[in-house]
């Protein structure tokens, strides 16, 4: 299959928003991909996108991997993705013609993110699996990273929620939250007992379509007073802040955010190392260590495992209806795309269409 030589691309240099801009990029020809096996060069239909999109636009350069120093080198940017493959390594496990979802962790150069008309890739540093017919792309774009970080959450706990002394029961703060959705789905697939914080407006959405068992309104109800209540054997932080940290009955604590609740800061594991936060970093890291001496419930701070394999159990755990979408855009609108996450308000994945306008 062919490929124009050039696209259009969304390209920032340093501090977002203000240098995201619409860009034409060069692509690599067939003889500069093809050579390294594990490449392939994708025709992007949709992307989604997600607060790290936000966060590492805001970051130095040296603090982003397979990134020239350069501060005013264009870069790419936006991981998740659905498309067609149009050029494929002898490596790569799919072949021109297939529709592909995933995410890549390296977007920073041009032609490597995916908001973009075209992007090549690396099987290394992009886990990605075959679109189910039954999903749009855009769907197939919103589920890469967060169901990678739901199942990761899922993981986590897991331990402590099957030790015999369990009742079998999960906080998720944030449950409306793209990872607070895909976090709820698999606890519900585990059979355990949810209680869910979000809104009083998405209260329905959380209880009826998504099938927690309880909910509390964050913004007229008191949280760690009703989540007490409920007696959850682990929590799982969508939100960040403090609020439930330390309850009666909790066993595990984990956060994928931290103790912080900006969402233009980095967040996961990073927070650890957070030099411009250093009292915020220093209290999670004792926080930590008190858990792990048995002082105090067991406390960490994740990150999604980029796994295929757990890409290839969406396509097999998620019906279509479980995909929830917040708005498409068209792919000129981009920075209101990034306008309407950056509210915080979102209920499903922001997706913006790049194949063609709306």
């Amino acid at each position: 299959m062919s490929h124009p030589k050039t696209a259009r691309a969304w390209t920032y240099t340093n501090g977002y928003p203000h240098t995201l801009q619409q860009s034409t990029i060069p692509l690599p020809s067939q003889e500069e991909i093809l050579p390294t096996p594990t490449q392939f060069l994708i025709r992007i239909s949709s992307c989604a996108l997600n607060p790290v999109d936000i966060q590492t636009q805001n970051l130095p350069n040296w603090n982003l991997p397979f990134t020239p120093l350069n501060y005013n080198t264009p870069k790419g940017t936006v991981m998740d993705f659905s498309g067609t493959v149009i050029l494929s390594g002898s490596e790569v496990p799919f072949s021109p013609g297939d529709e592909i979802f995933g995410m890549t962790l390296a977007p920073y150069q041009p032609a490597r993110g995916a908001l973009a008309e075209y992007a090549v890739f690396d099987t290394k540093t992009c886990p990605a699996a075959k679109k189910p017919a039954d999903w749009s792309f855009e769907q197939a774009a919103g589920v890469s990273l967060v169901y990678l970080t739901a199942k990761a959450c899922i993981e986590n706990i897991r331990p402590w929620m099957e030790k015999p002394s369990s009742s079998k029961r999960i906080a998720i703060l944030g449950g409306s939250s793209s990872v607070g959705i895909y976090t709820t789905l698999l606890a519900k697939k585990e059979g355990w007992k949810i209680i869910s914080s979000s809104s009083g407006k998405n209260k329905e959405f959380c209880l009826n379509e998504l099938g927690a068992d309880e909910h509390v309104d964050y913004t007229s109800q008191n949280v760690r007073e009703n989540v007490e209540k409920f007696g959850p054997d682990a929590v799982v932080d969508c939100v960040g802040g403090k609020e439930c940290i330390g309850l009666r009955t909790s066993k595990r604590y984990i956060s994928i955010v931290g103790d912080k609740t900006g969402r233009t800061m980095m967040g996961g594991p990073y927070t650890y190392y957070d030099f411009l936060h250093p009292i915020t970093a220093a209290t999670q890291w004792i926080r930590w260590a008190k858990g792990e001496v048995g002082l105090g419930e067991s406390y960490d701070v994740v990150i999604l495992s980029p796994k295929k394999e757990w890409l290839e159990d969406a396509t097999r755990t998620l019906r279509k209806e479980d995909i929830h979408i917040d708005s498409v855009h068209a792919f000129e609108d981009a920075k209101k795309a990034f306008e309407r996450l950056n509210t915080g308000r979102a209920k499903g994945k922001v997706v913006i269409k790049v194949a063609s306008k709306l």
